[in-house]
């Protein structure tokens, strides 16, 4: 794949790390576990979004935007991500952030990510849960332009083509250093929510003809709906890449049993999986994407799910910022 085709900054601390994970597969009785460490690109503590980011702020600057505009709940790693990268570019940075957890713990409301955002200079804007917030950015914009700016905008998550190119790029990070150090993949599995991560990820993987099976552990939608989504913007990826023949929609796996009564509302498998990257590890996960992830990962272990003699690639989409805002979830004593 001819990525230079494209629009990119390079801006991410790349490659990053793969991995074993010795003391959990232990822990576990099999199968091999391994971690993409995507929570080490950079960027104010980094995380996923900022390979997306490296392709979207290439395009706004090829546009010559001068403000971009971006939307997530209120904990969102990518708004903290996007914050970052425009500030290192000199961008006027406007973050909407939906209510869409019901709390007034002001931790959640003011510490971790808002915290972040505040600090890197990003313009916050709040809005009640339920609305469409992709079509709220669109009046930003209009107030940008009317005075005189030139916006971009962003959509949740990065999660459009243009973000999607990050994850194909990773695909091709991640079967190099396979093939380097002679390691079989069996499966890559992650959080899935705005969909980009696992489209990228599924439209790379397919074009290198790898025969690596993603599975994405929902954080959020049903799983009709959320493989839904990522089949979508799997095909169009496919096609923005030049990839014959599409996304067979059976390559688009999601298993959305891990969700708990919400987005970002804790379950117990969440808070133990934390607990055990963090203690059998040193690797700290977030309470909404990448903790329900392994939570997916650890109980899919458990079942069976894996053979024994597999290799199985979590790739850790970062956000371990998000944890001060779950002091009290963490550590309930402390108040």
């Amino acid at each position: 794949m001819h990525l230079a085709r494209f629009p990119r900054l390079h801006l991410a601390h790349l490659p990053t790390p793969l991995e074993p994970m010795e003391r959990l597969t232990r822990l576990l009785g099999g199968p091999r576990l391994w971690i993409k460490r995507d929570d080490c690109t950079g960027l104010a503590t980094g995380g996923n979004k900022t390979r997306k980011l490296e392709f979207l702020m290439g395009e706004a600057l090829a546009e010559g935007a001068d403000c971009v505009i971006t939307q997530g709940a209120v904990q969102t790693n990518h708004g903290r991500q996007t914050a970052a990268i425009a500030a290192r570019l000199g961008l006027r940075c406007i973050i909407l952030l939906e209510h869409r957890v019901t709390t007034e713990d002001p931790d959640y409301l003011y510490n971790g990510n808002v915290l972040l955002d505040r600090l890197l200079g990003a313009e916050l804007r709040d809005y009640p849960s339920g609305g469409d917030m992709n079509a709220a950015l669109e009046p930003v914009a209009a107030e940008v332009r009317a005075a005189g700016g030139r916006p971009y905008l962003i959509p949740g998550g990065g999660s459009n083509v243009t973000g999607a190119l990050g994850y194909v790029a990773c695909a091709e990070e991640l079967l190099y250093q396979a093939n380097a150090r002679s390691l079989r993949i069996d499966y890559v599995v992650h959080a899935t929510g705005s969909a980009g991560t696992q489209a990228g990820l599924v439209a790379g993987l397919e074009a290198m003809s790898s025969g690596i099976p993603v599975l994405g552990i929902g954080v959020r939608a049903p799983r009709e709906k959320q493989e839904e989504n990522v089949h979508r913007l799997a095909e169009a990826v496919a096609e923005r890449i030049g990839l014959k023949g599409g996304i067979r929609r059976e390559r688009v796996i999601a298993n959305c049993d891990y969700v708990g009564a919400g987005y970002g509302i804790p379950t117990p498998g969440m808070i133990e999986a934390v607990e055990l990257f963090a203690r059998q590890e040193g690797i700290l996960l977030d309470p909404v994407y990448s903790g329900k992830g392994a939570a997916g990962l650890i109980d899919l272990v458990r079942k069976g799910y894996f053979s024994k003699s597999d290799n199985v690639v979590f790739v850790h989409t970062g956000g371990a910022a998000g944890l001060f805002a779950y002091r009290r979830t963490f550590a309930p004593a402390a108040g």
